[in-house]
C-alpha cells in the first residue's frame, strides 16, 4: 500500500498544496499551468476532438447525425474486419499530435496514466467483460532502441484504472517492419502481413480479448493482430486505441 493512501485526507490535501506550490501541475499537451494534475488546460481541451456517439456500432466512426441504434458505417457493413468492435478516444490531428507523439517518441511516459484512464472511460463497450487486453508488440530491436512500448504502457494504465488483466507478451512481432508513417493503405497491409504471432505457450481459445494500440490509421496493424487471434480461436476481439486518424471532411 502506498504511504500517501494511508495519510488522513487533510494531510494529503496539505501535501498536494505544498507540492503544487513548488511544482505546479502542467497541461498534458501544452505545458501551461492547470488547476489539477494530469489534466488539459481549457484551450487544449477545446481544441482536441473527443469521440462520442453518434458513431458506428462496429468501428466507432463518428456519424454527423444519429443513424439509429446499431447503425454501421459502409466499411463495417461489408464485414471484412477480423475484429468485432473498435473504439478510440480522440481524433489524431494537429491538436492531439503533441500528446500522442510525446508518449510514443518523446519519452513522456508519465502521460500514460492519464491517457489510459481516458481509454478505460471511452472503451467500456469493448473492455467490459473482456478476459485480457493485449498491447500491439514492438520488435525487440525497436523496443531496445526506444526502451519502452507505448501500447504496453497504455494497457497497464487501463488495467490500473479498473480494466481487464494485461497479457503483455502474448503477441510477438516476428520480424522488424519499416515505419508505416509514409505508406498508403495497401502498402501498410503488405508491410505487416505475417509480422505477428501468438506465443506458443499461450491460449486465447474462446476468450474475449482486446487489442491495445496508440493510433489507428488504416487499421492494418490491428487487423493483422486480430487475424492471429481469430485463427487461435478468440471468441471476441475488440480494438481500443488512444487516437484515430480520419480522412479530411469526416
Amino acid at each position: 500500500m502506498q504511504l500517501a493512501a494511508t495519510l488522513p485526507a487533510g494531510l494529503r490535501k496539505l501535501g498536494r498544496i505544498v507540492v503544487d506550490g513548488i511544482l505546479p501541475p502542467r497541461c498534458l499537451a501544452c505545458g501551461d499551468i492547470v488547476g489539477e494534475p494530469h489534466a488539459l488546460c481549457g484551450r487544449c481541451w477545446a481544441a482536441i476532438t473527443f469521440f462520442a456517439p453518434p458513431w458506428c456500432a462496429g468501428c466507432g466512426l463518428p456519424f454527423p447525425y444519429p443513424m439509429g441504434e446499431g447503425a454501421l458505417c459502409a466499411a463495417c457493413a461489408r464485414g471484412r474486419a477480423s475484429w468485432d468492435r473498435a473504439r478510440a478516444v480522440l481524433r489524431y490531428d494537429k491538436h492531439s499530435r503533441r500528446l500522442v507523439l510525446g508518449l510514443k517518441h518523446g519519452d513522456r511516459t508519465h502521460l500514460a496514466a492519464a491517457l489510459g484512464r481516458w481509454m478505460r472511460g471511452a472503451g467500456g463497450e469493448v473492455l467490459d467483460g473482456a478476459d485480457l487486453i493485449l498491447p500491439v508488440p514492438l520488435h525487440w530491436t525497436r523496443l531496445f532502441a526506444r526502451r519502452y512500448n507505448q501500447a504496453a504502457l497504455l494497457a497497464q494504465a487501463i488495467r490500473a484504472a479498473g480494466g481487464p488483466p494485461v497479457a503483455a507478451d502474448w503477441l510477438v512481432r516476428r520480424r522488424r517492419t519499416p515505419s508505416q508513417g509514409r505508406l498508403g493503405p495497401a502498402a501498410r497491409a503488405r508491410n505487416v502481413a505475417g509480422a505477428f504471432a501468438l506465443r506458443g505457450d499461450r491460449s486465447v481459445d474462446g476468450k474475449r480479448v482486446v487489442i491495445i494500440d496508440d493510433v489507428l490509421t488504416t487499421g492494418a496493424t490491428v487487423e493483422e493482430c486480430a487475424r492471429v487471434l481469430r485463427r487461435a480461436g478468440a471468441g471476441f476481439i475488440g480494438v481500443l486505441t488512444l487516437a484515430r486518424a480520419l480522412r479530411a471532411g469526416t
